[in-house]
């Protein structure tokens, strides 16, 4: 698994730095052992230079090979031989430069041992930071295609339970559409534009969409008013905000199946007209809507709580939100009540 080229760098500036501290640590320690300044910076410019090279050879190595638990002992061995190969490489470079220098050539093989396993160690450090720093990269790969897949989860998700409902709102007003035709023509015809307008609001809407709570209300006026025309005078609706609810948001098209599920239950379960009312409130920072219809307590609907719409928008709110709380309802006095509560902290919807 390749990594950013900005990664690489940073994880090489790391060991550049590194790099300083040895060079000027090897200098110093062949300074105490009796080595002239001059000799002790070239020998340690020399052979640290040549480790450095030796060190990116293996973290480049480590790029495109996964050194998992059963290859450490790989990595170990390709160490060791790399740590030989720089001993006497380093030794035939040094001798090259610093042969005339008294003493020097005694001195550099008596310390070959120690040289070697200091190489050894530092390819060993190298070879685990390398290890430790793209297993990182590959963690968070990982974890951002796991949200990636979750995300397209989830809109899929929604995209299924807006389809849900579409097809029972269609084969409602078709019927009705069907019934105008013969009692009311121009009825018929004005429920049939009304329709068009809305589902052509639905198609170039998404449910995933960001957008203000006057936006949301006039589409749903799209929905009441096919409805109006499907009930006539029964229908009376009522939309109240409050003035510092104008500049909250909500997800698109949320409100729809919860307005229709009050006129659903305050329509089909009780006589004469139905009172629906939708109010807007800013509560503690949040908007928070509350729908209101009427409904007969002998009726077994209404004391299930809630039908489908209502299960779908739950569902919803919670693949937004990552909360089970949003929703909520109660019945009390023939009044069926229910209350989304929308964070205003944006989800990643988009």
């Amino acid at each position: 698994m390749q990594v950013s080229l900005f990664s690489v760098k940073k994880l090489f500036i790391i060991l550049g730095a590194c790099w300083l501290i040895l060079l000027a640590d090897h200098a110093l320690i062949l300074y105490w052992f009796g080595l002239p300044m001059k000799t002790a910076v070239t020998d340690s410019a020399i052979s640290n230079f040549l480790l450095l090279w030796a060190c990116i050879l293996i973290v480049g190595m480590l790029r495109y090979y996964n050194a998992g638990a059963s290859r450490y002992s790989n990595m170990i061995i390709l160490c060791i031989v790399l740590s030989i190969i720089w001993v006497y490489f380093s030794k035939f470079v040094l001798n090259f430069f610093l042969n005339e220098v008294p003493g020097y050539s005694f001195f550099l093989q008596q310390s070959l041992i120690i040289r070697g396993s200091t190489g050894f160690l530092v390819l060993i450090i190298a070879a685990m930071l390398g290890v430790i720093w793209y297993s990182l990269q590959e963690q968070q790969q990982n974890e951002q295609r796991k949200k990636d897949a979750e995300k397209l989860s989830r809109d899929a998700e929604l995209y299924k339970l807006r389809q849900q409902l579409q097809p029972h709102f269609l084969f409602n007003s078709l019927n009705s559409i069907n019934a105008l035709i013969s009692i009311d023509p121009s009825e018929a015809r004005n429920m049939v534009l009304q329709l068009s307008a809305f589902l052509r609001n639905n198609v170039s809407s998404s449910e995933n969409k960001w957008i203000g709570l006057q936006e949301e209300l006039e589409h749903l006026g799209r929905y009441l008013s096919i409805e109006k025309v499907r009930f006539g005078d029964r229908l009376i609706t009522t939309i109240e905000c409050d003035d510092d609810t104008s500049e909250m948001k909500l997800p698109a098209l949320i409100l729809q199946p919860v307005v229709e599920n009050a006129i659903k239950f305050g329509l089909y379960d009780t006589l004469g007209p139905a009172n629906i009312l939708l109010k807007a409130s800013n509560v503690d920072g949040q908007l928070q809507i509350t729908i209101q219809n009427p409904y007969d307590p002998d009726t077994a609907s209404p004391r299930k709580g809630t039908g489908f719409g209502l299960s779908s928008v739950q569902r919803r709110l919670y693949l937004l939100f990552g909360r089970n709380d949003l929703l909520s309802t109660s019945g009390s006095k023939n009044i069926f009540t229910t209350v989304v509560t929308v964070p205003q902290i944006q989800p990643d919807i988009t």
